[in-house]
């Protein structure tokens, strides 16, 4: 109680002072934006001008460049046959952490190779990769 009697001496408020900060309240609450500039803008997304890049990589610093294809919006598809099978899985998932985070995709299309995706190119169907002979 002694508080309220202090805190009104010192920076008294009328009632119609209090009125209007609560309207303002209220409106600005009204025109909250997203918490997150990287939330999914809901336009509609048409790109005319895909491009697929293909890659060969002979050693793990060539991910790099892969990363920023798929950053610039160009899927990838990437032959790991030419690396050793340690630098083939540690490229894998490399390209797995840049694909997440771009909300893209990957999938397996062949024997040690691979379609990374970013999320404005859309995969359809799945590749088989047993014989038909079993």
């Amino acid at each position: 109680m002694a508080f309220e009697k202090f805190k009104n001496f010192i920076a008294p408020v009328d009632d119609d002072d209090a009125d209007e900060y609560e309207e303002e309240l209220e409106y600005k609450e009204s025109e909250a934006k997203p918490v997150s500039p990287y939330e999914p803008k809901k336009a509609a997304r048409i790109t005319t001008d895909a491009q697929m890049v293909l890659f060969e990589p002979r050693s793990f610093e060539e991910s790099e460049e892969i990363a920023r294809h798929l950053k610039q919006r160009r899927a990838c598809v990437v032959n790991l046959h030419r690396l050793q099978r340690d630098y083939a899985q540690r490229t894998i998932d490399f390209l797995t952490g840049v694909v997440f985070a771009l909300d893209g995709t990957i999938q397996k299309i062949g024997h040690n190779v691979i379609l990374c995706a970013p999320r404005n190119v859309d995969v359809e169907g799945a590749i088989s990769l047993e014989s038909d002979d079993d």
